[in-house]
């Protein structure tokens, strides 16, 4: 069990063990506190100030210390619980453990049961305040990662350490999130996606199932080649279609549209429609993804939505705004 504030608790249950324990053991940086309810009252609870010293700050040396037993008073643990409900009940004081927290315990059971069906499977436990984002209970994030209102986060996708998410957007099964990888607002990446180190995507992008950015041009399995990591750029409003492949650095135009199955070994312009391997320009989209046909004069009006456009030259159109 991880919590937020760092501190790392493991619970160990068997039915079958052959060996009775019931122990209890808090770590802490300065000693060990062990309640063991097998040992007589007089050893039940005991502290070991122990400690570790560190030789020029790099070897680590344990330093044991005589074990301290804490008395405590011989009464069996029900009857004193039970007196302790009736005297809860007669003041009204709050007992030590109300029903709330009798409310977590089932919740860190149930998701240790989730787990165990998920075959081991990080569990996240839902805390009392209602996150501004969903989470799948199959997906993992790493610390340090930034996500946006409204987000949501599907099966079995892992977001590394770093990442930073904008607001609504949808990241479907099985997406990989790269370190320190920046996405915008409103982004939608379908199942089986990879988003490495090194490629950004703004604000509305669309990255169609199974499509592929790389970041490293000459990869090799036997020569580490991080600092060679190239920049991928996806400017607002982009469409990249089920199946293509971005080769790394690149940027791909603002409402550009990569058609399925396109390998990009070059920029793209804004509102370029590419398709085929290498991709290349075989027409032009407007904002809302319709095809635009221009007339003898350069212009076009788009027959979905009305935006007019102009062709300033055979690789740039512009969006004429009234």
């Amino acid at each position: 069990m991880r919590f937020t504030n760092r501190v790392q608790a493991h619970i160990f249950v068997s039915w079958l063990h052959p060996f009775k324990e019931h122990r209890f053991v808090v770590v802490g940086d300065r000693q060990m506190a062990v309640f063991d309810d097998t040992r007589p009252w007089s050893d039940k609870l005991a502290l070991y100030p122990h400690r570790i010293d560190w030789l020029g700050g790099q070897i680590p040396v344990a330093q044991t210390a005589e074990k301290i037993s804490v008395p405590l008073e011989e009464k069996e643990p029900l009857l004193a619980e039970c007196e302790h409900f009736l005297e809860c009940i007669r003041t009204r004081q709050k007992p030590l453990t109300d029903g709330q927290n009798g409310l977590r315990v089932l919740q860190v059971l149930e998701a240790a049961q989730r787990s165990l069906q998920q075959g081991g499977q990080k569990v996240r436990l839902e805390g009392q305040e209602k996150k501004p984002y969903y989470v799948h209970p199959t997906a993992i994030v790493d610390e340090g990662v930034e996500i946006g209102e409204g987000t949501k986060i599907w099966h079995f996708t892992h977001i590394m350490t770093g990442a930073k998410i904008g607001k609504n957007c949808v990241l479907g099964q099985n997406v990989f999130i790269g370190r320190n990888v920046r996405i915008g607002d409103g982004v939608k990446i379908q199942n089986n996606v990879s988003v490495y180190e090194g490629v950004e995507l703004e604000d509305y992008v669309f990255c169609g199932p199974s499509m592929v950015f790389t970041n490293v041009l000459n990869p090799r399995s036997e020569i580490e080649r991080k600092s060679e990591f190239r920049r991928t750029l996806v400017k607002r409003g982009a469409t990249l279609g089920a199946n293509c492949t971005i080769v790394c650095g690149v940027t791909i135009g603002r409402y550009a549209f990569v058609g399925a199955g396109a390998v990009v070994t070059k920029d793209v312009p804004d509102y370029a429609l590419v398709v085929g391997v290498p991709a290349r320009i075989v027409g032009w989209v407007c904002e809302c993804g319709h095809k635009l046909s221009f007339d003898e004069d350069y212009q076009a009006i788009c027959a979905y939505c009305g935006k007019k456009y102009r062709k300033v030259s055979e690789i740039c159109v512009e969006r004429i705004k009234e």
